[in-house]
């Protein structure tokens, strides 16, 4: 049992038309991933694959191997998995080479040409786990993994944190974040960057290390502070049901009353 329908643009995109291509060339490379109804143990709901069971209903497929979750969570499995179209891909070719599968004969079902594909084959080369890790649910260019390649891997997860935590993740920014690496994080030195002075690159690499300090200062009280503001304004609201508090500060802090509703309406309303 599905969990979501495939809308008419999904089934008319070119990801659906490579995958149906794969398929009906190389037979089903991942399998679906279903959890157990709690209720009728005997019902599953599709959590991923949605494409894959589409095409094999029209391919006059009655049955599939599926991977069963042992928990459910049907939003917080969608985020452990990759949703990243390229590393999907390199997961599949990968699977398709072990298989014994050649390049070429990918190529061909991806519509790609067989270069295109080495380079997926050996997209996490040189890239920590911790950094695909943080990376395979979001939408992260090529180039910026390339770029990646540049650090070495405790420089490539400070980051990748970087990334996440501005939801940035062009290769423009990868560039910024690779000039602003002391030449200890590089795998290679630098080259001279044109237009800008030894000083200025210092300078850069300083900003950055602030920055990265920030953020982690950020994100450490990050649960305190949510927790102190929820039940602030949890306060807040059942202190303005009263009546008499309400009345009170109408008549002598009309001022904080009106700052104590807003925060109360922007709790309402989140």
């Amino acid at each position: 049992m599905a969990l979501k329908e495939l809308s008419q643009t999904a089934i008319r995109s070119i990801k659906y038309t490579q995958i149906a291509a794969s398929i009906a060339e190389l037979g089903l490379i991942e399998p679906p991933v279903v959890i157990r109804d709690r209720a009728d143990p005997t019902v599953f709901h599709l959590l991923d694959g949605h494409v894959r069971v589409d095409v094999l209903k029209k391919l006059g497929q009655t049955e599939v191997v599926c991977l069963v979750a042992t928990e459910d969570e049907s939003f917080t499995y969608n985020r452990r998995i990759s949703r990243l179209a390229t590393i999907q891909e390199h997961k599949m070719i990968l699977t398709a080479i072990e298989k014994g599968v050649s390049e070429e004969r990918i190529a061909r079902v991806l519509n790609v040409n067989a270069s295109s594909i080495r380079q997926k084959k050996n997209l996490l080369d040189g890239i920590c786990p911790e950094a695909v890790e943080l990376f395979k649910d979001k939408h992260v260019p090529i180039n910026t993994l390339v770029q990646f390649k540049k650090m070495k891997p405790l420089r490539q997860i400070e980051a990748a944190q970087l990334m996440a935590a501005m939801n940035k993740y062009t290769v423009a920014y990868a560039r910024s974040l690779v000039a602003a690496t002391p030449e200890a994080m590089l795998v290679r030195p630098k080259k001279p960057i044109r237009g800008l002075t030894v000083d200025q690159i210092a300078l850069m690499e300083n900003e950055a290390a602030s920055l990265d300090r920030e953020f982690k200062a950020i994100e450490h009280d990050y649960g305190t502070d949510h927790l102190d503001l929820v039940l602030t304004t949890g306060y807040l609201t059942r202190l303005l049901s009263n009546a008499r508090v309400v009345r009170y500060l109408a008549q002598n802090f009309p001022d904080i009353l009106a700052e104590f509703q807003k925060i109360s309406e922007l709790r309402k309303a989140a």
